[in-house]
């Protein structure tokens, strides 16, 4: 078995293409599985929740309830097609021993802490069936290139920094191959095999099957199925759950499981989010036919934002900044426009009237200097007419 996954690998490998950057967020939660592509490279991303275990006390030695936190990181720096992560889950186990009398005491710690990396080695391309207008049949027909997946490989180590409950005799490496296959632009289908803690005495084959669909744009459900097998026992997990995006960067997700592990039967519950910080640069300008920069399409939400979008929009204009804010303003507006200077000029009918309204405010000493002035221009005027009749009758008289 070993020889042909080796051989898998190096058959995967010599297929070499780049992955794509998403303008929304791509989350592995709520399921188990992780898809073959990278986040990209300047995305820094977490995913994380709490969860609940449970299940009934039959054996000598049991672990019958745990409750804890998950905890994933993803980034890319090298390649857009490379990425690294991290996972972490602490936990606190409820340990039950049952024999002729039943005890449990509880313990708190890591129960997992590993390190890892994916790489796209093939992704698959689709046709765009929407452009085809000659022939319906055509254009609603099953592209059979869907059935071929995308592939990653994958390398990780298990660190020994756990609880005692975990703690193995050193570190594990542990190897897999993600598939994914994109059947619809609604509907996709991963499948995982992994091969874990490699060395060790619980050495674990596994592998797992998710079916995820997108409702709509904001709601998508997932079903999935997990088998492991060791030289201890085999385990048989069934989940399914729903996820809801709150905004391009910010995803909420619940799910249940049901997991049949020989005697017992355990149930599964988790709640969490996922949120990504965006930085990520295209490595290349796509420009049309004139030579103008071709700006992606974003998805355009027209009903109002809810309470976590507005919260995830607050959160992430304290990283931006108010440089940021200032050049999307000048982008905007890239000129200022002049208000025109206007002067008024009053005309001379209302200078008159404001003068007359100053003579009349005066009072009785200025009514009689303006008496006085009106009576000697009128005795001015009537010695001027008094002189020229004396003139006309000494012409006549001549």
């Amino acid at each position: 078995m070993c020889k042909k996954i080796l051989f898998f690998f190096f058959l995967c490998s010599s297929y070499l293409l780049n992955a794509q950057y998403t303008n929304v967020i791509n989350s592995n939660r709520p399921g188990f599985s992780e898809s073959p592509y990278s986040v990209g490279i300047g995305v820094y991303q977490l995913e994380t929740g709490l969860f609940m275990n449970s299940s009934k006390i039959v054996r000598t030695f049991t672990v019958p309830f745990s409750f804890g936190q998950n905890l994933t990181f993803r980034t890319a720096f090298f390649k857009e097609k490379l990425e690294f992560n991290t996972n972490i889950t602490f936990q606190r186990d409820k340990v039950a021993f049952k024999n002729v009398f039943q005890s449990h005491y509880f313990t708190t710690g890591l129960s997992e802490f590993s390190i890892g990396a994916k790489y796209l080695v093939y992704e698959q391309e689709y046709e765009d069936k929407s452009k085809e207008i000659r022939s319906w049949k055509r254009r609603h027909a099953f592209d059979w290139k869907r059935t071929i997946p995308s592939v990653a490989v994958y390398a990780g180590l298990n660190t020994n920094f756990v609880g005692d409950l975990y703690k193995l005799k050193g570190m594990t490496p542990k190897v897999g191959v993600l598939l994914q296959n994109n059947l619809s632009n609604k509907f996709n289908i991963v499948t995982n095999i992994f091969y874990d803690y490699i060395g060790s005495d619980y050495a674990e084959f596994s592998y797992i099957l998710t079916s995820t669909y997108t409702l709509n744009k904001d709601w998508s459900t997932f079903l999935e199925y997990q088998a492991s097998y060791n030289k201890y026992q085999t385990n048989n997990n069934f989940g399914a759950g729903v996820a809801y995006l709150s905004s391009r960067h910010f995803q909420i997700d619940a799910s249940t499981r049901l997991n049949f592990n020989g005697k017992t039967t355990e149930h599964y519950m988790a709640l969490g989010f996922s949120f990504r910080l965006d930085r990520h640069t295209d490595s290349y300008i796509e420009v049309d036919e004139n030579g103008n920069k071709i700006e992606p399409l974003e998805p355009i939400y027209t009903k109002k934002k809810k309470f976590f979008g507005r919260l995830i929009d607050k959160i992430t204009s304290i990283f931006k900044g108010k440089k940021k804010k200032e050049k999307k303003a000048k982008e905007a507006t890239p000129y200022k426009r002049k208000r025109p200077t206007r002067t008024r000029i009053k005309s001379t009918v209302q200078k008159a009237k404001k003068k007359n309204d100053k003579k009349k405010k005066g009072g009785f000493f200025s009514f009689l200097k303006r008496k006085k002035k009106n009576d000697k221009k009128k005795k001015d005027d009537s010695k001027k007419s008094d002189d020229t009749k004396k003139k006309d009758d000494t012409k006549n008289d001549n």
